[in-house]
Protein backbone atom coordinates (compact mmCIF):
# COMPACT_ATOMS: atom_id res chain seq x y z
CA UNK A 1 0.00 0.00 0.00
CA UNK A 2 1.11 3.42 -0.95
CA UNK A 3 0.69 6.68 1.84
CA UNK A 4 1.38 10.17 0.56
CA UNK A 5 1.05 12.11 3.95
CA UNK A 6 1.10 16.45 3.60
CA UNK A 7 2.61 18.34 6.37
CA UNK A 8 0.85 21.51 7.89
CA UNK A 9 -1.10 23.55 4.89
CA UNK A 10 -0.91 27.41 5.73
CA UNK A 11 -3.21 29.36 4.74
CA UNK A 12 -3.99 30.30 1.18
CA UNK A 13 -0.46 29.89 -0.43
CA UNK A 14 -0.68 26.22 0.82
CA UNK A 15 -3.73 25.88 -0.13
CA UNK A 16 -2.96 26.84 -3.72
CA UNK A 17 0.38 24.75 -3.91
CA UNK A 18 -1.64 21.52 -2.95
CA UNK A 19 -3.77 22.38 -5.15
CA UNK A 20 -1.35 23.04 -7.99
CA UNK A 21 1.03 20.14 -6.93
CA UNK A 22 -1.22 17.03 -5.77
CA UNK A 23 -2.09 15.99 -9.26
CA UNK A 24 1.40 15.70 -9.97
CA UNK A 25 2.18 14.03 -7.34
CA UNK A 26 -0.44 11.52 -7.15
CA UNK A 27 0.57 10.88 -10.83
CA UNK A 28 3.87 9.87 -9.82
CA UNK A 29 3.59 8.31 -6.69
CA UNK A 30 -0.41 6.24 -7.45
CA UNK A 31 -0.97 6.53 -3.15
CA UNK A 32 -3.66 4.88 -1.98
CA UNK A 33 -4.19 7.21 0.52
CA UNK A 34 -3.63 11.18 0.63
CA UNK A 35 -3.78 12.55 4.43
CA UNK A 36 -2.86 16.02 5.02
CA UNK A 37 -2.90 18.32 8.59
CA UNK A 38 -5.41 21.21 7.86
CA UNK A 39 -5.44 22.97 11.63
CA UNK A 40 -3.27 26.55 9.70
CA UNK A 41 -5.61 26.25 6.36
CA UNK A 42 -7.76 28.93 7.30
CA UNK A 43 -5.81 32.22 6.55
CA UNK A 44 -3.12 30.22 9.70
CA UNK A 45 -5.48 29.06 12.28
CA UNK A 46 -8.09 26.53 11.76
CA UNK A 47 -10.21 24.99 9.62
CA UNK A 48 -13.63 25.35 8.15
CA UNK A 49 -16.34 23.35 6.15
CA UNK A 50 -15.64 25.06 2.75
CA UNK A 51 -12.04 24.65 2.92
CA UNK A 52 -12.12 20.94 3.92
CA UNK A 53 -14.51 20.63 1.04
CA UNK A 54 -11.97 22.12 -1.23
CA UNK A 55 -9.21 19.85 0.26
CA UNK A 56 -11.60 16.50 -0.56
CA UNK A 57 -12.66 18.14 -3.75
CA UNK A 58 -8.36 17.68 -4.35
CA UNK A 59 -8.22 14.69 -3.66
CA UNK A 60 -6.90 14.78 0.04
CA UNK A 61 -9.18 11.96 1.33
CA UNK A 62 -8.12 12.17 5.39
CA UNK A 63 -7.44 15.58 7.26
CA UNK A 64 -5.63 15.70 10.18
CA UNK A 65 -5.75 18.65 12.99
CA UNK A 66 -3.80 19.64 16.14
CA UNK A 67 -3.58 21.96 18.49
CA UNK A 68 -5.87 24.79 16.30
CA UNK A 69 -8.46 22.58 14.89
CA UNK A 70 -11.46 24.33 16.93
CA UNK A 71 -10.20 27.86 16.26
CA UNK A 72 -12.65 28.46 13.93
CA UNK A 73 -15.88 27.57 15.62
CA UNK A 74 -17.82 26.15 12.41
CA UNK A 75 -15.87 23.17 12.75
CA UNK A 76 -17.49 22.36 16.32
CA UNK A 77 -20.81 20.65 14.31
CA UNK A 78 -19.35 19.81 10.64
CA UNK A 79 -16.82 17.43 12.39
CA UNK A 80 -19.27 15.47 13.95
CA UNK A 81 -20.71 14.81 10.95
CA UNK A 82 -17.71 14.30 8.74
CA UNK A 83 -15.76 11.44 9.39
CA UNK A 84 -12.76 12.72 7.07
CA UNK A 85 -11.81 15.17 9.64
CA UNK A 86 -10.19 13.87 12.58
CA UNK A 87 -9.03 16.18 15.94
CA UNK A 88 -6.36 15.00 18.41
CA UNK A 89 -7.26 11.47 19.75
CA UNK A 90 -6.23 12.64 23.40
CA UNK A 91 -8.71 15.45 23.81
CA UNK A 92 -11.22 15.00 26.17
CA UNK A 93 -14.20 12.86 26.73
CA UNK A 94 -17.18 14.72 24.88
CA UNK A 95 -15.07 16.84 22.86
CA UNK A 96 -16.82 16.94 19.14
CA UNK A 97 -15.52 14.92 16.59
CA UNK A 98 -12.92 12.03 16.57
CA UNK A 99 -9.10 11.33 16.84
CA UNK A 100 -9.21 7.87 14.92
CA UNK A 101 -10.51 6.30 12.36
CA UNK A 102 -10.62 3.27 9.81
CA UNK A 103 -10.45 4.31 6.00
CA UNK A 104 -11.03 1.48 3.26
CA UNK A 105 -9.05 1.96 0.40
CA UNK A 106 -8.90 -0.06 -3.08
CA UNK A 107 -5.78 -1.50 -1.65
CA UNK A 108 -7.00 -2.44 2.27
CA UNK A 109 -7.96 -0.86 5.48
CA UNK A 110 -5.89 2.13 6.77
CA UNK A 111 -6.31 3.19 10.47
CA UNK A 112 -4.91 6.75 11.13
CA UNK A 113 -4.41 8.38 14.27
CA UNK A 114 -4.12 11.70 15.64
CA UNK A 115 -2.45 12.54 18.80
CA UNK A 116 -1.16 15.98 20.48
CA UNK A 117 1.86 16.03 22.24
CA UNK A 118 2.28 17.52 25.81
CA UNK A 119 5.29 18.75 26.75
CA UNK A 120 4.93 23.06 25.86
CA UNK A 121 1.71 22.07 24.38
CA UNK A 122 -1.50 22.08 26.31
CA UNK A 123 -2.31 20.09 28.95
CA UNK A 124 -4.09 17.05 27.79
CA UNK A 125 -4.84 13.18 28.46
CA UNK A 126 -2.11 11.00 27.90
CA UNK A 127 -1.26 10.83 23.94
CA UNK A 128 1.10 7.70 24.19
CA UNK A 129 -2.09 5.76 26.47
CA UNK A 130 -4.79 7.31 23.44
CA UNK A 131 -1.97 5.72 20.82
CA UNK A 132 -1.81 2.51 22.96
CA UNK A 133 -5.79 1.95 23.27
CA UNK A 134 -6.15 2.72 19.07
CA UNK A 135 -3.40 -0.18 18.20
CA UNK A 136 -4.80 -2.49 20.93
CA UNK A 137 -8.37 -2.36 19.03
CA UNK A 138 -7.29 -2.23 15.52
CA UNK A 139 -4.12 -4.07 15.64
CA UNK A 140 -1.69 -3.57 11.82
CA UNK A 141 -2.32 -6.57 10.12
CA UNK A 142 -5.06 -7.92 11.68
CA UNK A 143 -7.87 -5.48 11.77
CA UNK A 144 -5.70 -2.82 9.63
CA UNK A 145 -3.86 -3.58 6.49
CA UNK A 146 -1.81 0.08 7.63
CA UNK A 147 -1.86 2.35 10.29
CA UNK A 148 -0.90 6.08 10.36
CA UNK A 149 0.01 8.25 13.47
CA UNK A 150 0.07 11.79 13.90
CA UNK A 151 1.79 13.26 16.41
CA UNK A 152 1.10 16.65 16.19
CA UNK A 153 3.67 18.08 19.30
CA UNK A 154 6.60 20.39 19.71
CA UNK A 155 9.41 18.69 20.66
CA UNK A 156 11.40 16.13 18.38
CA UNK A 157 11.83 14.05 21.53
CA UNK A 158 8.72 13.55 22.45
CA UNK A 159 7.52 12.51 18.45
CA UNK A 160 11.10 10.30 18.63
CA UNK A 161 9.41 8.15 21.80
CA UNK A 162 5.80 8.05 20.10
CA UNK A 163 8.12 6.52 17.12
CA UNK A 164 9.33 3.81 19.44
CA UNK A 165 6.79 3.15 21.14
CA UNK A 166 4.77 2.48 18.16
CA UNK A 167 8.10 0.77 16.28
CA UNK A 168 6.34 -3.07 14.81
CA UNK A 169 2.81 -1.88 15.08
CA UNK A 170 2.21 1.29 12.78
CA UNK A 171 2.92 1.83 9.27
CA UNK A 172 4.15 5.47 9.93
CA UNK A 173 4.71 7.93 12.74
CA UNK A 174 5.03 11.43 11.54
CA UNK A 175 5.32 14.24 13.28
CA UNK A 176 3.93 17.78 12.26
CA UNK A 177 3.01 21.32 14.53
CA UNK A 178 6.88 22.63 14.12
CA UNK A 179 6.50 23.18 9.99
CA UNK A 180 9.89 22.33 9.36
CA UNK A 181 11.05 19.10 7.39
CA UNK A 182 13.18 17.28 9.37
CA UNK A 183 16.22 15.28 7.96
CA UNK A 184 15.74 11.97 9.68
CA UNK A 185 13.24 9.88 7.51
CA UNK A 186 13.83 6.15 9.04
CA UNK A 187 12.63 2.98 9.12
CA UNK A 188 12.67 2.28 12.78
CA UNK A 189 14.32 -1.30 13.80
CA UNK A 190 10.62 -2.86 13.98
CA UNK A 191 9.69 -1.88 10.85
CA UNK A 192 7.72 1.61 11.46
CA UNK A 193 8.62 4.67 8.97
CA UNK A 194 9.38 7.60 10.89
CA UNK A 195 9.94 11.72 10.14
CA UNK A 196 10.22 14.01 13.35
CA UNK A 197 8.30 16.38 11.29
CA UNK A 198 6.59 16.24 7.89
CA UNK A 199 7.27 20.08 7.28
CA UNK A 200 4.50 22.39 5.94
CA UNK A 201 3.42 23.71 2.80
CA UNK A 202 3.96 27.10 3.02
CA UNK A 203 5.68 30.36 1.72
CA UNK A 204 9.05 29.17 3.52
CA UNK A 205 10.38 32.88 3.12
CA UNK A 206 9.13 32.73 6.39
CA UNK A 207 8.52 32.13 10.45
CA UNK A 208 6.85 28.71 9.98
CA UNK A 209 4.98 29.87 7.65
CA UNK A 210 3.94 32.89 9.03
CA UNK A 211 4.82 36.53 7.51
CA UNK A 212 8.38 37.78 9.26
CA UNK A 213 7.71 41.09 10.67
CA UNK A 214 5.52 40.24 13.46
CA UNK A 215 7.13 37.26 14.74
CA UNK A 216 10.40 39.36 14.65
CA UNK A 217 8.55 42.13 16.26
CA UNK A 218 7.38 39.87 18.95
CA UNK A 219 10.95 38.24 19.41
CA UNK A 220 13.24 41.15 19.25
CA UNK A 221 10.93 43.55 21.12
CA UNK A 222 8.90 41.38 23.33
CA UNK A 223 5.47 43.84 21.70
CA UNK A 224 2.83 41.91 19.96
CA UNK A 225 1.83 44.75 16.94
CA UNK A 226 -0.40 42.53 14.89
CA UNK A 227 -2.09 38.88 14.64
CA UNK A 228 0.03 36.38 13.05
CA UNK A 229 -0.69 36.14 9.00
CA UNK A 230 0.21 33.59 6.65
CA UNK A 231 3.61 34.63 4.15
CA UNK A 232 2.15 35.32 0.88
CA UNK A 233 4.98 34.03 -1.15
CA UNK A 234 5.26 31.17 -3.27
CA UNK A 235 4.55 27.89 -1.05
CA UNK A 236 6.72 24.64 -0.82
CA UNK A 237 4.89 21.45 -0.67
CA UNK A 238 6.13 19.55 1.88
CA UNK A 239 5.73 15.74 2.86
CA UNK A 240 6.13 12.10 3.48
CA UNK A 241 6.02 9.21 1.09
CA UNK A 242 5.52 5.54 2.92
CA UNK A 243 5.20 2.48 0.86
CA UNK A 244 4.38 -0.34 2.92
CA UNK A 245 4.86 -4.34 2.71
CA UNK A 246 4.67 -7.56 4.97
CA UNK A 247 2.10 -7.45 7.57
CA UNK A 248 1.17 -4.06 6.80
CA UNK A 249 5.07 -2.63 7.61
CA UNK A 250 6.93 -0.23 5.82
CA UNK A 251 9.02 -1.33 3.51
CA UNK A 252 9.60 2.25 1.48
CA UNK A 253 10.03 5.92 3.47
CA UNK A 254 11.03 9.33 1.24
CA UNK A 255 10.05 13.22 1.59
CA UNK A 256 7.66 14.09 -0.92
CA UNK A 257 8.19 17.81 -1.68
CA UNK A 258 8.12 19.92 -4.97
CA UNK A 259 7.55 23.40 -5.18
Amino acid sequence: MKILFLGDIIGKPGRDAVAAELPGLKAALKPDLVIANGENAAHGFGLTRAIAEEFFGMGIDVISTGNHWADQKEILTYIDTEDRILRPRNYPRGTPGRGSNLYQTPAGSVLVVNVMGRVFMDALDDPFAAVDAELNACPLGEAADAVVVDMHAETTSEKMAMGHFCDGRASLVVGTHTHVPTADAQILPGGTAYQSDAGACCDYDSVIGMDKAEPLQRFVRKLSGARFTPATGPATVCGVFVETGAKGLAAQIGRASCR
